[in-house]
Protein backbone atom coordinates (compact mmCIF):
# COMPACT_ATOMS: atom_id res chain seq x y z
CA UNK A 1 0.00 0.00 0.00
CA UNK A 2 1.09 3.41 -0.83
CA UNK A 3 0.13 6.23 1.16
CA UNK A 4 0.14 9.67 -0.17
CA UNK A 5 2.83 11.89 0.69
CA UNK A 6 4.93 8.94 1.99
CA UNK A 7 8.37 8.25 -0.11
CA UNK A 8 9.02 5.59 -2.70
CA UNK A 9 12.43 5.45 -2.41
CA UNK A 10 15.46 6.37 -0.02
CA UNK A 11 18.74 7.91 -1.24
CA UNK A 12 21.36 7.05 1.69
CA UNK A 13 24.37 9.29 0.59
CA UNK A 14 24.20 12.25 -1.71
CA UNK A 15 26.46 11.08 -3.47
CA UNK A 16 24.60 7.59 -4.16
CA UNK A 17 23.51 7.09 -7.75
CA UNK A 18 21.36 4.60 -6.54
CA UNK A 19 18.52 4.52 -4.44
CA UNK A 20 16.20 1.60 -2.29
CA UNK A 21 12.64 1.12 -3.07
CA UNK A 22 11.12 1.58 0.05
CA UNK A 23 7.85 -0.87 -1.02
CA UNK A 24 7.37 -3.48 -3.93
CA UNK A 25 6.60 -0.88 -7.33
CA UNK A 26 5.42 -1.46 -10.52
CA UNK A 27 6.53 -0.35 -13.64
CA UNK A 28 6.09 3.93 -14.60
CA UNK A 29 6.26 4.63 -10.64
CA UNK A 30 7.92 8.22 -9.73
CA UNK A 31 11.05 7.94 -7.41
CA UNK A 32 9.90 10.95 -6.31
CA UNK A 33 11.15 13.26 -8.37
CA UNK A 34 8.83 13.19 -11.24
CA UNK A 35 11.00 12.83 -13.99
CA UNK A 36 12.52 9.56 -13.45
CA UNK A 37 9.95 6.28 -13.08
CA UNK A 38 10.35 2.62 -12.49
CA UNK A 39 11.06 0.86 -16.34
CA UNK A 40 10.26 -2.61 -14.82
CA UNK A 41 8.50 -4.21 -11.11
CA UNK A 42 11.10 -3.06 -8.50
CA UNK A 43 10.86 -5.37 -5.06
CA UNK A 44 11.23 -3.77 -1.45
CA UNK A 45 14.44 -3.34 -0.87
CA UNK A 46 16.35 -3.38 -3.78
CA UNK A 47 18.09 -0.71 -5.40
CA UNK A 48 17.23 1.39 -8.23
CA UNK A 49 19.29 3.55 -10.47
CA UNK A 50 19.11 7.28 -9.96
CA UNK A 51 21.32 8.60 -12.74
CA UNK A 52 22.96 7.24 -15.67
CA UNK A 53 25.71 4.63 -14.87
CA UNK A 54 27.91 3.98 -17.46
CA UNK A 55 29.36 0.04 -18.85
CA UNK A 56 32.38 -0.13 -16.51
CA UNK A 57 30.95 2.62 -14.03
CA UNK A 58 30.77 2.05 -10.21
CA UNK A 59 27.80 0.95 -8.14
CA UNK A 60 27.57 3.85 -5.36
CA UNK A 61 25.34 3.53 -1.92
CA UNK A 62 26.19 4.42 1.38
CA UNK A 63 29.15 6.61 -0.86
CA UNK A 64 31.31 3.61 -1.45
CA UNK A 65 31.46 1.65 -4.13
CA UNK A 66 29.30 -1.49 -3.99
CA UNK A 67 30.23 -2.99 -7.86
CA UNK A 68 30.46 -2.25 -11.61
CA UNK A 69 27.79 -2.34 -14.00
CA UNK A 70 28.03 -4.76 -16.24
CA UNK A 71 26.03 -2.48 -18.97
CA UNK A 72 25.05 0.68 -19.07
CA UNK A 73 22.32 1.11 -16.40
CA UNK A 74 19.99 3.94 -17.18
CA UNK A 75 17.79 6.11 -14.44
CA UNK A 76 14.92 3.86 -13.06
CA UNK A 77 16.10 0.36 -14.07
CA UNK A 78 16.42 -2.36 -11.45
CA UNK A 79 20.05 -2.59 -10.02
CA UNK A 80 20.64 -6.25 -9.64
CA UNK A 81 23.02 -9.44 -10.14
CA UNK A 82 22.45 -9.24 -13.76
CA UNK A 83 23.49 -6.17 -14.40
CA UNK A 84 26.55 -5.40 -11.73
CA UNK A 85 29.57 -7.43 -11.28
CA UNK A 86 31.56 -7.53 -7.85
CA UNK A 87 35.36 -6.47 -7.92
CA UNK A 88 37.05 -9.62 -6.49
CA UNK A 89 39.24 -7.94 -3.52
CA UNK A 90 37.19 -4.76 -3.26
CA UNK A 91 37.80 -1.30 -5.04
Amino acid sequence: MNVPGTPNVLQLHSSDNVVVALRDMDVGVSLGDGIIKTRSAIPMGHKIACAMIAAGGAIVKCGQPIGMARAGIAPGEHVHVNNVAGVAGGF
